[in-house]
């Protein structure tokens, strides 16, 4: 396995954990608080994700697994850039951006969505880590 292929499952891992943390943990404890409440923490936690550490992994992982696919390594690089990247861009950042829009009715069903979509971001990361370590 080459350095980038290595560097690209490494970060799918950390893309899996981080997502795997707000489907089990995050997410969840949201859920038990008052709607204003979980809205205004999760309203914060999308300020404070979009950061040089975790835009480095999350966007530059992109780059790498888009590298990764012209090279071959074909499902790896595709479960990450269309399961985590894409799928960010196109469900959870919009959502996102309605949660600032909008008021705390939107919340419930917010919850749902978003987690729902994030399982599925969780699951794409840690399949894209594995078929990247077995060259695929």
């Amino acid at each position: 396995m080459g350095t980038s292929t290595l560097i690209a499952a490494v970060a799918s891992g950390l893309m899996a954990g981080l997502f795997f943390a707000f489907s089990t943990a995050v997410m969840p404890a949201l859920g038990d608080l008052p709607a204003e409440q979980a809205r205004a923490a999760m309203r914060r936690i999308n300020v404070r994700i979009r950061n040089p550490l975790f835009l480095l992994v999350f966007a530059g992982n992109a780059v790498l697994c888009g590298i990764e696919v012209f090279q071959g390594r074909y499902v790896g690089g595709l479960l990450y850039v269309v399961g985590s990247f894409v799928l960010t861009m196109a469900v959870n950042v919009p959502m996102n951006n309605r949660l600032e829009r909008t008021d705390d009715a939107y919340w419930p069903m917010y919850l749902r969505r978003w987690t729902l979509w994030n399982h599925i971001r969780a699951a794409a990361c840690l399949a894209a880590a594995v078929t990247l370590s077995l060259g695929l």
